[in-house]
């Protein structure tokens, strides 16, 4: 049971912590190979047992799945993949019973191409929703109306022969672009999140929430100064360009604070996911003023960047633009490569990914964890013959696209497929999975998952890592030292090694502090000299003065 209060705690979600669960691969009922609704119902318990408050669902909706699920035909209604609307009702009424919250996601920027709105958009130019989605002319010679490119690959323009016109999509082919600047689209998404709202759910995370509006003029992008590989890999054009023109429009403002007044109706919260050239300040502006979105994160420690400086500077340019704005910090989704080889390697040390988490914890912000994390799960090399994810068979084989970090939840080692399915699983379960499956790790003392359990613990009963300011202390790289501080408690004072080499260094504000032994990271402090074991940390506390 969560111990998270919100009763006359507004900004509770500050405190939160959030576990996104991918509803294909996490666990499956009914032996189709993918997981379900009632899979998610099953394992809320555990879930529960992590100390994490707010359930964050990837898209369950009505769907063709060409991007599985992040391509709608129905905003209102469950895939019968994952069940149908009273699994979910029952989902919701299990989760708040353990105390735990339901965000769903929102994907509001496109739809699948046989959603009925565009079904209905493409059939004339003339019809009521001729305009709910971007189209444009043709340049004279037949090209493309500017030179915008899609996420996942070419330009982002479609030739439509129907109306004679190309229509915008900036994913797959599959994903049309509604047009936000029609008031009629913006009032039906408002609908369709309504209805959500009305059925118990408690947030939205809302999908390439950058991309609602575009230029009306359809300028051309100029190039980038500076090759964008933050959102794409470098094998990929998109990040050739500066996006000024297709994305992070100011329209973008007003609408995000039509959302924050329904949500605010029912006492809901909202993340943002801002992947844009410079992902920092539209956090800054997007979450500031208590009127958008409650949070957002970026895809900044989503990269294969690790170092502390890195980290650091991430954090120390978020709080120098917000004003009163709110960061979310994830390490690893559904879209990343897992944090355990992305930044670990193709072999991560013991205790790695104990590190990582406890870092990530003791940041300013709303920690954001992705399913199988918490087990210490590696990338899976899925083989191109079963290779699902449509944007790495397009950059195959430079880019593998993001079925590695998709593949089925291991629940018990000696079973069939880990656990997760009786049928074929949709992504196959990694070999080196199944030795870290939950039910061997519950088991284990020193197992990351107990040792996730035992630091969320601890995180919670310190507020100053909830609600504590933060800063930093110069430190030899890989060493990153921080300091929380918040009136009437005790200051936390923590150190990281982001190696796997032992390191020492000096820090005199440590002199004297009550050590805070925490059971599974190494590391200690005498006379002002910290050292720190092979990805090690030390936390301790200074007296508030009273």
């Amino acid at each position: 049971m969560t111990q998270i209060s919100t009763t006359d705690n507004p900004n509770w979600w500050r405190e939160a912590i959030i576990y996104q669960v991918y509803p294909r691969s996490f666990l499956d009922t009914d032996g189709d190979g993918v997981g379900d609704l009632n899979g998610v119902t099953a394992k809320l318990d555990y879930i529960a047992s992590l100390g994490v408050d707010i359930v964050w669902l990837s898209p369950f909706f009505k769907s063709p799945m060409a991007d599985f699920g992040y391509d709608i035909e129905d905003y209102c209604d469950v895939d019968p993949l994952f069940g149908d609307l009273a699994d979910f009702d029952r989902m919701v009424a299990k989760a708040h019973s353990l105390g735990l919250k339901i965000m769903i996601d929102q994907v509001m920027s496109h739809t699948a191409d046989t959603h009925k709105w565009f079904v209905e958009s493409r059939a004339s130019r003339d019809n009521p929703k001729s305009d709910w989605y971007v189209w444009a002319d043709p340049l004279p010679d037949g090209n493309p109306p500017n030179n915008w490119l899609s996420v996942f690959g070419g330009s982002s323009w479609q030739w439509d022969t129907r109306r004679k016109q190309y229509y915008l999509h900036n994913f797959l082919v599959s994903q049309p672009q509604l047009n936000f600047h029609n008031p009629l689209v913006q009032q039906a998404h408002l609908d369709a999140q309504r209805f959500w709202l009305e059925r118990g759910v408690d947030g939205v995370r809302m999908d390439a929430c950058v991309f609602h509006f575009h230029d009306r003029q359809l300028r051309s992008n100029p190039p980038a100064l500076v090759r964008d590989t933050s959102t794409v890999t470098d094998v990929n054009p998109y990040g050739m360009q500066a996006h000024l023109y297709d994305k992070t429009q100011p329209e973008n403002i007003a609408f995000l604070e039509r959302v924050r007044a329904q949500l605010n109706e029912f006492g809901a919260v909202s993340i943002g996911e801002i992947s844009s050239d410079d992902a920092l300040a539209q956090m800054s502006e997007y979450t500031e003023g208590g009127n958008k979105l409650h949070m957002a994160y970026s895809f900044n420690l989503l990269t294969p960047v690790f170092n502390a400086a890195h980290v650091r500077r991430q954090v120390e340019e978020f709080n120098e633009r917000v004003k009163d704005g709110w960061a979310s910090w994830s390490v690893g989704n559904h879209d990343a490569i897992r944090v355990a080889t992305r930044w670990g390697g193709a072999n991560p040390a013991p205790g790695f990914t104990k590190l990582v988490l406890a870092m990530q914890l003791s940041l300013k912000g709303t920690p954001c964890l992705y399913q199988g994390d918490e087990l210490g799960l590696t990338e899976a090399d899925v083989p191109y013959e079963l290779l699902q994810d449509p944007y790495g068979k397009t950059f195959w084989p430079e880019f593998k696209g993001r079925d590695g970090c998709r593949t089925p939840m291991p629940w018990v080692a000696d079973a069939p497929h880990a656990g997760f399915t009786d049928g074929q699983p949709w992504l196959p379960v990694d070999a080196a999975h199944v030795k870290a499956a939950v039910d061997l790790q519950d088991r284990d003392h020193d197992s990351m998952l107990n040792f996730q359990r035992r630091f969320i613990a601890l995180r919670r009963s310190l507020p100053q890592l909830t609600r504590g300011e933060i800063a930093f202390f110069d430190a030899p790289e890989p060493v990153l030292a921080l300091r929380r501080d918040l009136a009437g408690h005790d200051s936390v004072l923590a150190a990281f090694n982001l190696s796997g080499e032992e390191v020492s260094f000096d820090w005199p504000a440590t002199d004297g502090v009550a050590q805070m032994p925490v059971d599974g990271l190494q590391g200690s402090a005498q006379q002002g000299r910290v050292t720190l074991a092979p990805y090690g940390a030390w936390f301790g506390t200074v007296a508030a003065k009273r």
